[in-house]
């Protein structure tokens, strides 16, 4: 039997940002991911927007790594050449209500570590953004813009700059805990063949099919798998020459953050989220969605033209709560909570996932650093 420190499953932005923080610290790393390239779910399926820590519970894990991963992301692209850019972003009110939102939304966001927002009256909004309709907005400067791809390449090379080894094409079959450790059995797509490693820590960044991934863990209490709920985020474009140089978004709805303006380094605009509660992993984009954008977006841009928008892509959120609940919070499950040595599960890793990376990865490693390598 193959032997190693630590197996990370799942190839997207958290499991790598968890194997460059294991590797870091000498662990010799092993990361399986069953797809044919890194990131090719949830992290590549999203806004790449970095985002300030605004909308979490005070106390809430998505509260503090938002913070926390937000400095670090920023002086990690600095430091690694990652193309980003701090852009800041405009929460509007369109309703003479909504202020009240607003203002709570900052004073919740105080308590959290937040404390450079801006409430704007609508003159000063529209003196920033002069094709934007509000009465009011709040002016987060701390958000911006990644390459969310260019940060995966990076941290699976500073992985594999200490040691950390990628397999790609290898899904998890099952895993079992063993006196040695976390057994797992891996299976290649391209040959078929089965092997089985044990790891004295497992983390279990499996994205979508984490929760899935842990039923299949003999040792560990099905208590401790959540339900998991599907909500596909539907993104359409628009070929148009940028007209906001902030990111846009109204107050925020139920399961989301509102159909949102967002740009792309190169300041193309794209617009999404919605909310679609859907049963199984579907990517489709339905055009007929589009209806309901324009709408959405002509709340704070009336000027958004007839037949502008087109389909983009789609992401696919792993809610924890489902329709009409509380949004849950990252769930990210040591031994303290379910017994089994070296095992940690990731659960519900949706948005803040990307500006919260690095901060997961830390809190994850250390939930398992006092054990024997």
């Amino acid at each position: 039997m193959e032997k190693v420190d630590c197996i990370v499953a799942g190839a997207g932005v958290v499991g790598l940002a968890i194997a460059r923080e294991a590797a870091r610290r000498g662990w010799e790393t092993l990361v399986l991911e069953a797809a044919d390239a890194i990131g090719t779910g949830t992290s590549s399926r999203n806004s790449e927007v970095i985002h300030a820590g605004i909308y979490y519970p005070h106390g809430s894990l998505k509260a503090r790594l938002c913070v926390e991963g937000r400095k670090q992301l920023y002086a990690y692209a600095r430091e690694r050449g990652i193309a980003h850019r701090r852009c800041g972003k405009l929460i509007v009110a369109t309703q003479e209500g909504q202020q009240a939102t607003l203002a709570e939304i900052a004073r919740k966001a105080g308590t959290c570590g937040v404390t450079d927002l801006e409430m704007l009256n609508g003159e000063k909004a529209r003196a920033l953004e002069p094709a934007l309709k509000c009465t009011g907005a709040l002016l987060s400067p701390s958000t911006g813009i990644i390459d969310s791809h260019g940060l995966m390449l990076s941290l699976l090379g500073e992985a594999e700059e200490n040691g950390a080894a990628l397999a790609l094409n290898t899904s998890v079959v099952s895993a079992r805990a063993e006196p040695q450790g976390i057994v797992t059995r891996a299976r290649d797509a391209t040959t078929g063949e089965e092997m089985e490693i044990a790891a004295a820590r497992f983390f279990n960044a499996a994205g979508l099919g984490a929760n899935g991934l842990a039923r299949s863990i003999q040792g560990l209490d099905l208590r401790h798998v959540p339900p998991l709920h599907y909500a596909r985020g539907n993104y359409f474009s628009l070929a148009h020459r940028p007209v906001f140089s902030h990111l846009i978004y109204p107050v925020p709805e139920p399961g989301g953050l509102g159909v949102h303006l967002t740009l792309d380094l190169d300041g193309g605009m794209r617009f999404g989220p919605d909310v679609e509660w859907i049963d199984t992993i579907d990517y489709r984009v339905d055009p007929r969605r589009a209806e309901h954008f324009y709408g959405e977006i002509r709340k704070y841009w009336p000027d958004l033209a007839d037949g502008g928008l087109q389909p983009a892509y789609s992401g696919i959120r792993p809610k924890l709560a489902g329709p009409g609940a509380a949004n849950a919070d990252f769930v990210v499950q040591g031994p303290e909570t379910h017994g089994v040595a070296g095992l940690v599960n990731l659960f519900g890793i949706e948005s803040p996932g990307l500006t919260s990376s690095l901060a997961i990865a830390g809190h994850a490693v250390a939930l398992t650093e006092t054990q024997a390598a």
